[in-house]
């Protein structure tokens, strides 16, 4: 018997060896750095109160209340009954998406931005969480370094560390509306050159939305130093100021620099299906094609129907009706919780998200949040999803769910107050 660093080799009959390991097996070391959000935990501590008979209110989740529009459904329910009675088998459909569903997005940006996309360049994703992974892999190597603004959605980091590509953190704040500049990304690079910035406009978790010549000002960084940008435009369509949040399409040149991502998740209320997009450039199409094969073959293709239905713009009315509701439940939160003590709250001009700074009170917004979900049955989120480093002086709420849930949820903190900051 001879050792061999953590395993033995075995000599057995035939000349053959084998090695068994001396410890069980495991999880890869780059899998076990990638942290769990802790919104879920927040989840399965408001499902446990819900199972006690104890009332919840949703503030933690980007889940719409409503849910996918009638007529993808009814579409849908088309394609499986045509499955149903043998017409169709709903299989495998290219891996860039079926045409129809391409065409349709392509149409869409003329209609919401004037922007002419070729539905070549659209590439149908398994929601816009496959597109990240596509995306970067695609177009970062190892050890290459992308900048991310913090706080900011946790996939990006969570992704991109597990992929062993270097996060660089652009700390961000209400001074700049909590988006980055090109000043800030000047000082933190510290002249170490990126291979690829982050953003995303409206943002989660603060609702921000950069303004038209915010959005072109990094684009043009970018440019002049051979970064990509990648825009994440999950949020798109859901404002609430007087500038719609622009896409980097409309940039000189974004459709060569830019990686657009976006989703049917949040303003067709279809996270549960799993259909996002991406706008590829040209020099990042063969290997996202390839990638796309390999990894994914392509979205479901019952919800790529759906989504093709989706889009169809005589049935939008329904979907800006949700806008409307969001827009309400926004000004009541906006209202509501300052006096309920969350006096620092990010503009949140898109989205369906408030970040609110609790540093006045509070430095663990964990404990913070279970306190507020003891005391008054309001589930809402740490900041520490969104910023490792500050996010223990931040909660999240989300404010797309009912009306009367927000105005219930503002009344208890409210009314609670006293019970739910004592430490």
């Amino acid at each position: 018997l001879l050792t061999v660093s953590t395993c033995q080799l075995v000599i057995i009959p035939f000349g053959r060896a084998t090695m068994v390991a001396n410890e069980a097996l495991a999880a890869s070391l780059r899998a076990s750095q990638v942290p769990p959000f802790k919104v879920m935990e927040v989840m399965i501590a408001a499902h446990e109160r819900e199972r006690a008979g104890l009332p919840v209110l949703h503030l933690e989740v980007g889940q719409p209340a409503d849910g996918a529009p009638a007529h993808a459904c009814e579409a849908a329910k088309r394609a499986l009954d045509a499955c149903a009675a043998g017409r169709t088998t709903l299989g495998y459909t290219i891996s860039d998406g079926i045409d129809p569903l391409r065409a349709a997005i392509a149409r869409d940006y003329k209609i919401q931005y004037g922007v002419a996309v070729d539905p070549a360049d659209v590439m149908v994703t398994t929601g816009s969480s496959a597109a990240f992974v596509l995306g970067f892999t695609a177009a970062f190597d190892h050890g290459d370094r992308v900048a991310i603004a913090t706080p900011g959605y946790p996939a990006y980091r969570n992704i991109l560390e597990a992929l062993g590509i270097e996060v660089v953190s652009i700390p961000v704040d209400a001074s700049t509306n909590f988006q980055p500049t090109c000043e800030l990304l000047d000082a933190a690079l510290d002249g170490k050159p990126i291979k690829g910035l982050i953003v995303a406009s409206p943002s989660n978790p603060t609702g921000t939305v950069l303004k038209r010549d915010e959005l072109f000002e990094l684009i043009d960084w970018c440019k002049s130093k051979k970064v990509w940008f990648v825009s994440d435009e999950i949020y798109h369509k859901i404002e609430y100021g007087d500038e719609r949040a622009t896409t980097a399409l409309e940039a000189p040149g974004g459709a060569e620099t830019c990686l657009v991502i976006n989703s049917f998740s949040k303003y067709h209320c279809m996270t549960g299906w799993r259909v996002g997009w991406c706008v590829v450039p040209q020099a990042l199409r063969p290997a996202m094609n390839a990638l796309q094969q390999n990894l994914f073959i392509n979205a479901p293709h019952v919800s790529q129907v759906a989504a093709a239905a989706a889009l169809d713009p005589d049935g939008d009315a329904v979907l800006r009706g949700h806008v409307v509701k969001y827009a309400r439940n926004r000004e009541i939160l906006m209202a509501g919780l300052p006096e309920a003590g969350f006096t620092k709250l990010s503009s949140a001009g898109g989205a369906y998200y408030i970040y609110a700074d609790v540093s006045d009170f509070s430095t663990d917004s964990i404990a913070l949040c279970k306190r507020i979900l003891d005391v008054t049955g309001v589930a809402c989120v740490s900041g520490v999803d969104f910023d490792r480093e500050r996010g223990h002086h931040f909660v999240r709420f989300s404010f797309c769910g009912s009306t009367e849930t927000c105005e219930e949820a503002v009344r208890l903190l409210r009314e609670r107050r006293d019970e739910w900051r004592k430490h």
